[in-house]
């Protein structure tokens, strides 16, 4: 559902469209790419449009299965901090991370469903905060890792 779709809906969801919304932007930036250019270094860092997504995943992991869910990134197999997050394997594909970034996002609906937003979750390492705030945050992360990837995927295609 459109974030414009739901101007006078309740907060829950309008934050709900707008991450759904981002969590479909930032995978639709991968379309009809080849496997070469999603992985094409084009900063200094190791960012890449392939990265992003795996970086977003780890995310969304972090704060609903970590933060909401309370089970540590040692449990859950995550690497432990964001940098590591973009770092793409030679088994890391289009299709296995796509795989891999919706899975977290349904858990993520599942783990938040029957949740107030001013429900306070404990499981993140620098401490407590409400549903509400991680809302924010992967909404906040998800707008801002999409900037970058609309840049990345306009240099691919013009290159």
């Amino acid at each position: 559902m459109s974030s414009f779709a739901v101007p006078l809906d309740d907060e829950r969801t309008q934050l709900e469209a707008f991450i759904e919304e981002y969590r479909g932007a930032i995978e639709a930036t991968l379309d009809g790419l080849t496997e070469e250019q999603a992985r094409r270094r084009l900063v200094p860092s190791a960012t890449t449009l392939l990265g992003l997504l795996k970086h977003v995943t780890w995310m969304q992991r972090v704060w609903f299965e970590e933060c909401v869910g309370g089970t540590s990134r040692q449990e859950l197999g995550l690497v432990r901090n964001p940098d590591e997050s973009f770092r793409l394997s030679d088994e890391d594909t289009v299709a296995s991370i796509t795989a891999a970034h919706r899975e977290a996002c349904a858990t993520a609906r599942t783990t938040v469903a029957d949740l107030p937003l001013d429900t306070v979750v404990t499981g993140h390492r620098t401490g407590p905060r409400t549903l509400r705030w991680v809302y924010l945050q992967v909404l906040r992360e998800l707008a801002h890792h999409c900037g970058h990837a609309d840049i990345l995927r306009e240099q691919v295609l013009a290159a």
